[in-house]
């Protein structure tokens, strides 16, 4: 299967700090990979890397075939960061609207919203179970119903790869799971390829397709049946610390502490 995301070792250091060493990973279309590791392993450096903000010093990173460098057409990746755990309350507007504002790019800053425009909106909240919130405003939902409407808001413009950094922040400990599952239907029946960044592996390895331990270094890339059978020695030495794999609800399941 064609890679979307190709990256060839790949460096990247803030000032005499390498939080990045030698990074080779291929992300195939249509999966679904979690990249997981501890705070300051250089997960969200890569995510700027892959989303153009930041530009490897070293090495290279291939978007749909084309180094990023010349690659124009941003419209093809979606990008939800953590903002259910910080957004504004009172912020004036209804979920309609702001899943609407993703199409700016499309339809220009003030051309005429069309009919088929608010159709894409009403689709994009109806994948992401919303639709019955639409004139909702956007400060009265949780925190999971608002990271909802900011996936919707990411999905409207039809990308073909979905990035979310940590999107579970924020959203209430009963509602995870059906958060996760809302993703894993995307993936499958909408066919978009998913990147996330998460520590909630236990609670998601058996939803993603492909697992990245990330710390620095790349210490594993691979199918998650492969990533379920590694040792604990393999896990603790990724996260520089121990860890406990639990076992959890689902049949294959762990939470990683």
């Amino acid at each position: 299967m064609q890679p979307i995301i190709e990256i060839n070792h790949l460096f990247y250091r803030y000032e005499k700090d390498l939080v990045l060493d030698d990074i080779n990973l291929s992300i195939p279309e249509g999966s679904f990979l979690a990249i997981v590791g501890p705070n300051g392993s250089g997960k969200s450096t890569l995510l700027k890397l892959i989303l153009g903000l930041l530009k490897p010093q070293k090495g290279n990173i291939l978007l749909f075939n084309q180094d990023i460098s010349k690659f124009k057409d941003w419209q093809k990746i979606g990008y939800v960061s953590q903002k259910a755990n910080s957004f504004n309350t009172g912020f004036p507007a209804t979920v309609f609207e702001v899943v609407a504002s993703g199409l700016t790019k499309r339809i220009g800053m003030f051309k005429f919203f069309k009919k088929e425009h608010g159709a894409a909106v009403d689709a994009a909240l109806k994948a992401v179970g919303m639709e019955q919130f639409r004139n909702r405003n956007i400060g009265e939902l949780s925190g999971g119903q608002q990271q909802r409407v900011f996936i919707a808001r990411a999905l409207v413009s039809d990308p073909k790869l979905l990035i979310l950094d940590e999107p579970t922040v924020g959203v209430d400990v009963e509602n995870v799971n059906s958060f996760y599952q809302m993703l894993s239907d995307l993936n499958t029946n909408r066919g978009i390829t998913l990147l996330l960044v998460t520590h909630d592996i236990g609670t998601i390895s058996d939803k993603v397709s492909h697992v990245a331990c990330l710390n620095k270094h790349l210490h594993f890339h691979g199918e998650t049946s492969e990533f379920e059978q590694m040792r604990m020695e393999e896990l603790s030495k990724t996260y520089g610390h121990d860890i406990h794999l639990l076992s959890h609800q689902h049949e294959h399941g762990g939470v990683l502490r």
